[in-house]
């Protein structure tokens, strides 16, 4: 799941207390009196998108249902003498509750709960963090804390609102490691909390609004789809997770419209990233999440599917409720309502839950199905915890040892490209074995330049990131590029002609049509095609006279440009990186740097570790995994040994249990004795013959993926140096299918015979770690 890039938001001062005669509050106020409804609809005006419902509501009182219009058969059949409308719901479009109008498709706040804190009032704008007042200035917003603050009130003050993100400085002090506390209010102040900080909190609801109704005994209901934070799902909050992101859930419910608070606007990435002073209650919202599946589905996606889904015809008749009493737009218009004395009222704290009727469960408290225990905010983390989330793979750390002098190497690069006031374009290749570090050097190294932007030290650019194992196929990476420059989507044979006019005669096809682009493509080698047209498209943008356009290529493979066309070869440049491997004190020194602060591991058992990744393939990746599985065996041996002592403090036991030798040693073998070693190690001479021609085939050109004819001819290679019987197809497809059946190959289908693609199914590390000595085949390790 990618995260949009926000401005920094701007809190506006709250507008002045308005009349009833100059249109009504955007906030609503509880009051002890009963609310009364008033319904309004204008059939010439579209619906208002989230941005446009702050305006004034209509002042003509007028009635209609959503109901559509039905044959006249069907009218006077419901419309008899025994039909009675006011035993049936009544629908509608929109509806003016206190003084404020709800339509359908609007996000509001919802009551969460009965017995929920709440501090009586829930102002629109918080208070400035520093001086505790409400005033008539601009406030700025931190992207971390999401706290407001005067400009005035910084220090140093601020003249005008930052452009792009902006932190305030405690939460940098806080990210330096400094122990800051914010100001305190004065005694006799008591600190109101918005409805934005109640919902991020788990103390509120939001919802979306999808139909309105009255039911008979003359409550108003709606219908409404959750929205939820990260927190609550079964993923929790993850890194790339916006503070103000919220999820759309495919789960529906029933509520009253007593429960709802006021409104609040839950927008898409693109008027989310352009909305720069829309006040508190904007909210970002790009995906849906199935509370069943625990799924995530992009909601543009879900839309484009459900509009290839419509027919041609108007369906609005098939649209009507199932429900059997409710009404026709003839039975409707005999029903009015006479309430009178709508006013901009305050009342009460609203003490009910989310529905005012006992004993129902409604909306996300059916979610209880899987409850989870610790909750990602709730729970304190042990030192092995905390070990082990800072091993994951996914992690970017703060800093990237052991890479020095390869880092200084790329920022000079694009320091030079970027810089030049012609900025023509660039090319560099950075090549080496897997887990050396290229592609977290890289985005060290972007993260590094992106504060010198902020700073104004440097000239701003975009950054585009491409992984070819992420793409379906090499030509789409076309779109992938066009829709990071534009923010359309489009199929990438269109894609294709508007880059060509972009780079080629600097069209514009986006905001930063202006500013230079660095495009970073890893696994540079899965954008080979047959004709190669992908490549020389792509490195052929760079050498165009208005491209401003840097490219980084990493790869496995060092001759990989040698490979190429000639063409192609030409255009990549002479610039290249080489990462070698690790040694054991590298990876040591990589390992101690994510644990700092963290007293987990013994100083022998991370040694060990590295001393045996090291002698194996030095892959970083490879080192931190055997950390992590140790450091979950001790986890869980520390929590099999508080429960049989009843030990009830989580902290009684936290640090006497370390990571030791015995852990390590039995992650080892977990990891390098994993099933499919111990198959690739008892399997038949010939497989073990086969694996590695595919190793060496690796290898050599660099490629994931080998034709069966490719293969074949390697073997036949392969046993002819080392006088062993030359095997026939028929003997290598019988050998391969039992192979891709124990899933070590992964095969295409064999209508394709000679041309069917072949590829391990695990890494070639784990190849030469079962085969390297085997006393079977002796000669085999001279090929890994």
């Amino acid at each position: 799941m990618a995260a949009t890039p926000s401005k920094s938001r701007v809190k506006p001062s709250p507008p002045a207390p308005q009349t009833p005669a100059s249109g009504p509050r955007r906030s609503l106020r509880l009051s002890s009196t009963p609310r009364t409804p008033v319904h309004c609809y204008d059939p010439s005006s579209p619906r208002k998108s989230a941005k446009k419902s702050k305006r004034s509501l209509l002042k003509t009182p007028a009635f209609c249902p959503i109901t559509p219009n039905l044959p006249e058969s069907k009218r006077r059949r419901r419309s008899g003498p025994d039909s009675n409308p006011s035993k049936k719901k009544i629908y509608f479009k929109r509806v003016v509750f206190d003084g404020v109008g709800f339509e359908i498709g609007d996000a509001v706040y919802v009551k969460r709960r009965e017995d929920a804190e709440s501090d009586g009032d829930e102002p629109e704008v918080e208070e400035c963090r520093i001086c505790f007042e409400v005033g008539n200035f601009v406030m700025v917003e931190c992207d971390d804390c999401l706290g407001g603050f005067h400009l005035g009130c910084l220090k140093p003050p601020l003249k005008k609102v930052p452009e792009g993100d902006w932190i305030c400085g405690y939460c940098e002090a806080r990210k330096m490691g400094k122990v800051v506390e914010l100001p305190k209010p004065p005694a006799w102040k008591k600190i109101k909390r918005t409805a934005k900080e109640k919902l991020l909190s788990s103390d509120l609801w939001a919802a979306r609004i999808e139909s309105l109704w009255k039911e008979p005994d003359g409550t108003y209901w709606l219908r409404c789809r959750w929205y939820m934070i990260p927190e609550e799902t079964a993923a929790g909050r993850q890194p790339h997770n916006l503070r103000r992101e919220l999820y759309r859930t495919n789960d529906t419910a029933n509520i009253e419209m007593d429960s709802v608070i006021r409104h609040c606007f839950v927008m898409n990435p693109k008027d989310f990233f352009e909305a720069n002073d829309e006040g508190d209650d904007v909210f970002y919202c790009e995906y849906e999440y199935d509370v069943h599946w625990h799924s995530f589905k992009r909601i543009s996606e879900i839309d484009n599917s459900e509009e290839c889904d419509e027919g041609a015809g108007n369906d609005d008749e098939w649209k009507l409720s199932k429900d059997s009493d409710s009404q026709t737009d003839e039975d409707s218009e005999k029903e009015e309502d006479t309430a009178q004395g709508t006013s901009y009222r305050k009342y009460q704290t609203h003490q009910l839950a989310a529905n005012s009727r006992r004993g129902r469960i409604f909306g996300l408290q059916r979610i209880g199905a899987k409850r989870i225990p610790e909750h990602v905010r709730c729970h304190k983390q042990t030192e092995l915890e905390r070990a082990k989330a800072m091993l994951v793979l996914a992690i970017l750390p703060k800093s990237l040892p052991c890479r020095t002098k390869e880092m200084e190497e790329i920022t000079a690069f694009v320091k030079g490209a970027i810089c030049d006031d012609q900025c023509l374009g660039r090319c560099l290749y950075i090549h080496g074995v897997p887990g050396t570090g290229k592609t977290m050097s890289v985005l060290s190294v972007m993260r590094n330049l992106s504060s010198e932007v902020e700073a104004g030290t440097m000239r701003p650019y975009s950054f585009i990131e491409i992984n070819g194992l992420k793409l379906a196929s090499p030509e789409n990476i076309y779109k992938v590029v066009y829709e990071a420059l534009s923010g359309h989507r489009v199929g990438w044979k269109k894609a294709l002609h508007h880059l060509n006019e972009r780079f080629s005669e600097g069209i514009k096809v986006g905001r930063q049509e202006n500013q230079p682009c660095v495009l970073l493509l890893d696994e540079l080698d899965l954008l080979l095609t047959r004709n190669q047209s992908v490549l020389y498209n792509v490195f052929d943008w760079p050498t165009r006279p208005h491209s401003k356009l840097v490219i980084i290529g990493i790869a496995n493979t060092m001759n990989l440009p040698e490979k190429l066309l000639p063409r192609i070869s030409s255009r990549m440049g002479i610039q290249r990186l080489c990462f070698g491997p690790y040694n054991y004190q590298q990876l040591q020194e990589i390992i101690l740097t994510r644990l700092e602060g963290i007293d987990a591991f013994e100083e022998q058992a991370i040694e060990f570790a590295s001393r045996k990744v090291a002698a194996m393939s030095g892959d970083a990746r490879r080192a931190l995994e055997i950390c992590r599985r140790a450091a979950d065996l001790a986890d869980y041996r520390q929590k099999q040994l508080s429960s049989c002592t009843k030990v009830t403090s989580p902290d009684s036991s936290a640090g006497k249990c370390l990571v030791g030798m015995a852990d390590v040693e039995s992650a080892i073998q977990e990891v390098f004795q994993a099933p499919h070693i111990r198959i690739m190690k008892t399997s038949s001479r010939l497989s073990k013959i086969l694996l590695v021609s595919m190793v060496h085939e690796l290898y050599k050109s660099g490629l994931s993926e080998i034709t069966f004819d490719k293969l074949a001819a390697t073997v036949s290679s392969l046993c002819s140096s080392n006088r062993e019987d030359i095997p026939g197809w028929d003997t290598l497809l019988k050998v391969g299918c039992k192979l891709g059946e124990c899933r070590i190959i992964l095969c295409e289908e064999g209508t394709k015979h000679k041309l069917q693609k072949l590829q391990l199914n695990f890494p070639s590390d784990d190849v030469a770690f079962a085969l390297k000595d085997c006393p079977e085949v002796p000669w085999l390790s001279k090929y890994l």
